[in-house]
């Protein structure tokens, strides 16, 4: 008789809690405080060794807690739970999206290292990209979202000193997807034992319900928990999943660098899990209603839904081997240009006209002259990012309303 595995949706309720600890709290409280008194001073030089990264952290080990910074109780439970979607060994949480990205690339590069990455990303992690990290003395070249195995590998090939290849896919706000199966085959052909070359992977679009990159060959997946984790636009948070000794080694430069999360926006996330799979999948629905809409109105030029027919054979093919949906992100082409993209955007009344993404209400943006405003023209150019480009998070309003509500704005132009 085999054993039944509990799904993730039931192991998120229960994961890393145990209640007599807590009173019998049936729900997880926060833990609002600072630092933490140790049994012994023994218990303390250990939890020290395990937090800086001089000794390794036994199997089934409990290390006592020290320091907010360094680890909470909160924190600890949303990293347990979160695990169980992604299938990762560890997790970290960071105090956003951004924290988790620029941390797990400090830890793994230094000065002469390089960096190629599918482009477009998000705005921030483009800056960081290109701005901060050539600062370090770190290079980063760019890659084409969608790129095949062999354009990857030519890049890697021209830069001999490349330790991470990072992708996001579906990219923002393209949603063109990138071939993660495809990078783990370059990463393994150009690196070796002792130069390996890391696979990072941004998650955020699609995960942790339609898109698992360590299942395909990631070394990292990343996230911004201010999206579909917390779902309700009310926390900015991070997370970087993996296995325990690479989530170990980015939990040090977390730990210096000041970035963990805070217990109430830990404890804000706890209350999201329980529903992220049922968000998920109903924002999808609608938003397959609101692209199908779209991609029929004569004032769209184009419309970009992973999955879609219109994203080409090739993207079909990809998404269909790599995903097992396609979220609640879309992006239109309006006939016309910024004007007409900024009437679009003006004359919206149940759609949110904000940045972010993948919280319970619709938001509806402009990329080129908001989230990738930082990008010059010909980056715009190349990466696909128009003028005419609106990006929609679709969220929980009746599909019905949406429709009408971009119906009537589209009548504007």
């Amino acid at each position: 008789m085999s054993r039944h595995k509990v799904k993730p949706q039931t192991s998120i309720f229960s994961k890393g809690y145990d209640p007599q600890r807590s009173e019998g709290a049936a729900s997880v409280p926060v833990f609002r405080t600072s630092t933490f008194i140790f049994p012994t001073a023994a218990a303390g030089k250990r939890a020290f060794e395990i937090a800086y990264g001089l000794e390794p952290k036994k199997p089934g080990e409990s290390p006592a807690l020290i320091y907010t910074r360094v680890n909470n109780p909160n924190s600890e439970i949303v990293e347990d739970r979160v695990t169980c979607w992604d299938g990762a060994e560890a997790a970290a949480l960071f105090s956003s999206g951004m924290g988790a990205i620029s941390n797990s690339c400090l830890t793994f590069l230094r000065p002469g290292d390089t960096l190629v990455f599918s482009d477009p990303v998000y705005g921030g992690t483009e800056y960081f990209f290109r701005h901060l990290l050539p600062s370090f003395g770190i290079h980063t070249f760019p890659f084409p979202a969608g790129a095949s195995k062999e354009e990857i590998d030519r890049l890697v090939a021209q830069h001999p000193t490349t330790k991470v290849i990072y992708i996001e896919t579906p990219a923002n706000p393209t949603l063109m997807q990138t071939d993660l199966r495809a990078a783990r085959e370059v990463a393994d052909a150009r690196g070796s034992a002792e130069q390996p070359i890391l696979v990072l992977v941004d998650n955020t679009m699609l995960g942790p319900i339609f898109c698992k990159p360590l299942q395909h060959g990631a070394d990292l997946v990343l996230y911004s928990a201010t999206k579909f984790f917390g779902g309700h636009s009310d926390l900015v948070a991070g997370l970087a999943m993996g296995s325990a000794d690479l989530v170990g080694r980015v939990k040090v430069t977390r730990t210096i660098l000041g970035s963990n999360s805070d217990p109430d926006t830990a404890w804000l996330i706890l209350r999201s899990l329980g529903t992220l799979e049922i968000r998920m999948e109903k924002q999808q629905e609608h938003a397959l209603r609101v692209a199908d809409f779209l991609g029929y109105h004569p004032k769209v030029a184009k419309v970009a839904y992973p999955g879609l027919q219109t994203m080409g054979a090739a993207q079909v093919d990809l998404h269909h081997r790599q995903c097992t949906g396609s979220g609640s992100l879309l992006s239109f082409w309006v006939q016309g240009g910024e004007a007409e993209a900024f009437r679009v955007l003006d004359a919206v009344k149940e759609m949110k006209l904000a940045v972010s993404l993948g919280g319970i209400e619709t938001l509806i943006e402009h990329p080129s002259s908001m989230t990738h405003s930082d990008m010059t023209p010909a980056e715009k150019a190349n990466a696909g990012i128009t003028e005419n480009l609106i990006r929609v998070s679709v969220g929980l309003e009746d599909s019905e309303d949406l429709i009408a509500d971009l119906a009537q704005a589209l009548d504007t132009i």
